[in-house]
């Protein structure tokens, strides 16, 4: 990946500077990603990664080469002032996912089979029904004439 700057204007009003670029990405056959042209940029432009922000790119049609725009700033309080929101947010390098095991699942054991079956007949025996919480009726309450 070949850079080439074609325009390098400084603003003091917003304390930046804002360059036009060129890249020939001959080699790499894709169009860089956003990432990898702040690091290039920031190398080029002599200042850190964190202050160099691309504006946007664009890639010529059936050519390996690219144009862009990009702000590098004075500080990051400035940049965070001044550039957009959406700017920003496309320049943050993704974020990795951290890995979570999952728990392994093991087959229940014969003494929590047990203890669950003994408190279903628990239950019953209470005559709860855990689904209404209603009492069932007893043989000694319902003497059958109704």
């Amino acid at each position: 990946m070949k850079i080439t700057v074609l325009s390098d204007k400084d603003n003091p009003l917003i304390q930046r500077r804002e360059v036009v670029f060129a890249v020939d990405h001959t080699k790499e056959g894709l169009t860089p990603s956003r990432l990898e042209l702040r690091k290039k940029l920031a190398e080029l432009l002599k200042t850190k990664m964190e202050l160099v922000y691309v504006e946007e790119v664009k890639t010529k049609t059936g050519e390996p080469i690219s144009l862009g725009q990009v702000n590098a700033y004075k500080s990051p309080e400035r940049a965070e002032l001044v550039e957009r929101r959406h700017i920003i947010l496309r320049n943050t390098p993704p974020k990795t996912p951290e890995k979570q095991e999952k728990p392994i699942e093991t087959e229940p054991s014969e003494e929590s089979e047990e203890e669950s079956k003994e408190e279903r007949t628990q239950e019953e025996s209470n005559g709860v029904d855990e689904k209404t919480e209603e009492k069932k009726p007893s043989d000694s309450e319902s003497d059958g004439s109704e």
